[in-house]
């Protein structure tokens, strides 16, 4: 999978560039409107440092602004993410569920609209409180 400059650190895009000079390896930019990089000039050089700089900062904005997108939301009271599947009802159920031997784990998990793991997470085998049920309830 091809990765843009933005996904990948300034120091690594300059440091793979000054790899493969040394060992006899140029970058050439043959397509592209205005492309005309070549790493064995200088102004090549020049132009791919400014390049990698750009995408840098770029990259760094988008980080800030997220954070700040982020921290904006939570002081509204939003917070980000999914919902949770298990509701204080459906841990109350599996509780009740869970303790008796004939309940069948898959069927229960399709009528709560949850998976094995997550039941597990928050109701141990026998019908007990784990840690994620009790945060839940709680709440």
């Amino acid at each position: 999978m091809a990765q843009n400059a933005r996904s990948v650190p300034q120091g690594h895009l300059v440091s793979t560039i000054q790899d493969l000079s040394k060992r006899d390896i140029s970058l050439h930019v043959l397509t592209g409107q205005g492309a005309a990089l070549d790493t064995t000039t200088a102004s090549g050089k020049m132009v791919f440092g400014i390049f990698a700089a750009l995408a840098e900062f770029e990259r760094e904005l988008i980080i800030e602004r997220t954070k700040a997108g982020l921290e904006s939301a939570r002081a509204r009271g939003r917070v980000g993410g999914a919902p949770f599947k298990m509701t204080p009802a459906k841990v109350r159920l599996a509780m009740a569920a869970m303790g008796k031997p004939e309940t069948k784990i898959s069927e229960l998990c399709d009528e709560l609209g949850v998976t094995r793991q997550t039941l597990y997470r928050h109701v141990s085998p026998e019908g007990q409180l784990r840690n994620d049920g009790k945060k839940l309830i709680i709440r």
